[in-house]
């Protein structure tokens, strides 16, 4: 069974149609939107400060969603897709990206709209990345403007985990 806690006052606030698998962790100051999904081994852990997820978006099995105390809360836009064993922490992810395998982003990051962060980068402390572009590497660097393959990646990758959550469900 999920573990979904009050944490000092505060408990999540899921919107419609979220999903979350019997292995996730959700606690603490957690808001989402509708259509979310939370996979198998996944925490979104909003002990010491906020953490807000828009629609539409998945955290897949792994990965690590927290944020800083009294430093950096966590803000995840809509359509974003958080890849297998990936680490948010305390940074700003825009609406339409994807954030690949085993990815970490890094205290006041700012991930903005349209970009895909390559499996196993790290987007470091501060780092603003451009919109409509593909980071790769430690640290993350830009290596190409986003094109339309990559458009249809992160809008198939936020489409089909709604998808799969939908088997899950019956």
């Amino acid at each position: 069974m999920s573990v979904i806690r009050e944490i000092n006052g505060k408990k999540p606030v899921f919107g419609e149609n979220c999903w979350y698998s019997e292995t996730s962790v959700i606690v603490g100051d957690v808001e989402m939107g509708n259509n979310c999904t939370i996979w198998y081994n996944a925490i979104v852990r909003g002990d010491v400060n906020f953490i807000k997820i828009g629609e539409n978006t998945n955290i897949q099995d792994g990965a690590v969603i927290h944020c800083t105390y009294l430093k950096a809360g966590t803000t995840i836009g809509s359509n974003v897709s958080i890849g297998h064993n990936a680490i948010v922490h305390g940074c700003t992810i825009e609406d339409n990206v994807l954030i690949g395998m085993g990815a970490i982003v890094m205290d006041h990051a700012v991930v903005k709209s349209g970009s895909i962060i390559g499996a196993g980068a790290i987007v470091l402390q501060n780092q603003v990345i451009e919109p409509n572009s593909i980071y790769v590497g430690n640290p993350a660097k830009k290596v190409k403007e986003i094109g339309e393959n990559g458009v249809g990646l992160i809008e198939r990758t936020a489409n089909n985990y709604i998808k799969y959550a939908g088997w899950f469900k019956e």
